[in-house]
């Protein structure tokens, strides 16, 4: 790695997250003025490449958001994991699963989605070297998209990226505790940001005083397991004591259960988003939005999805009759150990939040269209 650290090239990452943050950054319409809040939504891991190449270089780089399109555009603020650099350039790591995806084609086709901020903490961000990892943070900010969780140091990749929509500030950190070692930045080496308790905690407890809102990302747990790691709710609930209002995690590929806690809520696994993949498990997912303010959470809901795709051909859809109600018993399911309670409205998966703010059903005014 020692070969990338060119001074030009480090400078030019360092400024990263700051352009990103004071002008590159996308942003969203605000709120109609008869909401308070602010929508934002969240979905799972994201990956155009694999066996999803074909599609994509046939029908476009859009085709695997036509049928979701829509749903994202129901929010202010959309926030998804980044699984695999977007790069042509590098040798790829020898391990079993390494991924890349065109830069020119895939962050605009991720902007004309809808998408904001997406995590780069994770186990392929750094697939082909710290050359995969600068392209990645140059697209996206080509883009007009903030990528949070890696950078040139351990210092960039835990510093995090603020967004402004409907008046409020909303602040995003992100953190990979998941294998290779290697991926993990050190004061010397670019990579991905490691979730130490004491750092979540510190860096999550700073951005508090900054912003308004603050969303925390998390790569942990097992792969394609819905129990949950002692470490995830440790983790997890470490990150809303210090001041999170929202906690998103990714890894296991299917979803794992909801928890509200002091506060905040934990979404342990959004699944898989849309994800270059014929996996058998991987069959249904969530789309979650929360309606959050400056005094907290307002509203929080998950749309089911169908992302199974050997079905939907690497085209996330929505469901609804008996499918939907299929994954919303799955998710009460999950969630009623944490003590979550779970409705079904109209389709959809309605957490019940401690009283006042759960006295009013998720109103979503306007839709926006940032096409």
């Amino acid at each position: 790695m020692k070969g990338f650290s060119d001074t030009v090239a480090r400078l030019l990452i360092m400024l990263a997250p700051a352009l990103l943050v004071f002008g590159c950054a996308s942003t969203p319409p605000p709120v109609s003025a008869d909401q308070t809040g602010v929508r934002i939504a969240l979905v799972g891991d994201i990956m155009l490449g694999g066996t999803a190449t074909e599609f994509v270089e046939r029908h476009g780089y859009d085709y695997p958001f036509e049928h979701v399109r829509a749903e994202l555009a129901r929010a202010d603020v959309v926030f998804g994991n980044l699984e695999g650099p977007l790069t042509d350039r590098g040798e790829p790591l020898d391990k079993r699963f390494v991924f890349r995806t065109p830069p020119d084609k895939v962050a605009p086709a991720l902007a004309r989605a809808g998408f904001d901020v997406v995590a780069l903490a994770n186990n392929h961000t750094l697939d082909y070297g710290p050359e995969g990892l600068f392209d990645t943070l140059a697209a996206l900010s080509g883009a007009g998209i903030s990528g949070v969780g890696a950078g040139v140091d351990s210092d960039a990749a835990r510093a995090p990226v603020v967004v402004e929509s409907g008046g409020l500030s909303i602040g995003f950190l992100a953190y990979s505790n998941t294998f290779p070692e290697a991926f993990w930045a050190t004061a010397e080496r670019p990579g991905t940001a490691f979730g130490h308790e004491h750092h979540v905690r510190a860096d999550v407890s700073r951005l508090r005083e900054q912003v308004d809102v603050v969303v925390v990302s998390f790569h942990w747990g097992q792969e394609l397991a819905t129990e949950l790691r002692d470490y995830q709710p440790r983790l997890g609930r470490a990150a809303i004591e210090a001041g999170a209002d929202i906690v998103a995690g990714h890894h296991p590929h299917i979803l794992q259960g909801v928890e509200v806690y002091g506060g905040g809520v934990i979404f342990y696994s959004l699944g898989n988003f849309t994800f270059g993949s014929y996996s058998e498990n991987a069959r249904t997912s969530a789309i979650a939005r929360v309606r959050v303010g400056p005094d907290g959470l307002q509203a929080v809901e998950l749309t089911p999805i169908n992302v199974y795709n050997p079905e939907v051909l690497f085209r996330p859809q929505v469901l609804d009759g008996a499918p939907a109600q299929a994954v919303i018993d799955e998710l009460q399911r999950l969630s009623a150990p944490l003590q979550t309670v779970i409705r079904a409205e109209d389709g959809r998966a309605r957490v019940v939040l401690p009283a006042p703010r759960d006295s009013e059903r998720f109103d979503d005014g306007q839709d926006h269209n940032r096409q």
